[in-house]
């Protein structure tokens, strides 16, 4: 199974459970224009417990390995769970969304999209930014400030309002501005 086809596979399963979702990550950079390679599909969803189940079980066959127990235990902790290609290692990483006013606007900001015959829920640019700049802060990662760098310097026109205030209520300052030195932007 290929990445894309692990995300669509993995959207219809949501869509049938009715659970609301939205593509972030790596991914949704990418199709805002700041590919890279990756080995997993992140989304945010917002599940009920037994929307969960019914997802979990629509999922669960030879080739992908979910656990009902991890799906539950994230809902509890609003933290992430797995679903696993077992036969190619793609992974799609099911985030439940968090209860912080963020990510309620981050959520209400997605839009629809057509993904290779798909119709999927996409972050805003700015969203991707916020999100990878936060990942950046948690982790010093060097490569979520040059996936922000990308998407500042490619994805047109962002809503500098936005960013401006979620970057400074997330206290994202220094990641933005090594984000933007990165993209040129900066001396």
């Amino acid at each position: 199974m290929t990445g894309a086809l692990l995300l669509r596979t993995v959207a219809a399963a949501l869509d049938a459970a009715g659970i609301p979702f939205m593509l972030t990550g790596s991914v949704a950079a990418a199709w805002h224009g700041a590919g890279r390679a990756t080995m997993d599909v992140d989304l945010v969803i917002d599940p009920t417990a037994d929307q969960l189940r019914a997802l979990v079980a629509a999922l669960a066959g030879p080739d992908i390995y979910v656990s009902v127990d991890a799906a539950l235990e994230a809902l509890q902790h609003h933290s992430t769970f797995n679903v696993v290609d077992t036969t190619t290692g793609w992974k799609a990483d099911l985030i439940v969304r968090k209860l912080r006013p963020f990510s309620e606007a981050e959520f209400a900001r997605r839009r629809p999209i057509d993904f290779e015959g798909a119709r999927l829920w996409v972050a805003s640019a700015e969203d991707v930014i916020i999100s990878k700049l936060e990942w950046a802060r948690l982790g010093g990662s060097a490569r979520q400030i040059e996936d922000v760098a990308e998407l500042a310097r490619i994805a047109g026109p962002l809503d500098d309002a936005y960013l401006e205030r979620w970057i400074a209520e997330l206290d994202l300052a220094v990641q933005w501005r090594a984000a933007r030195q990165a993209a040129g932007f900066l001396d």
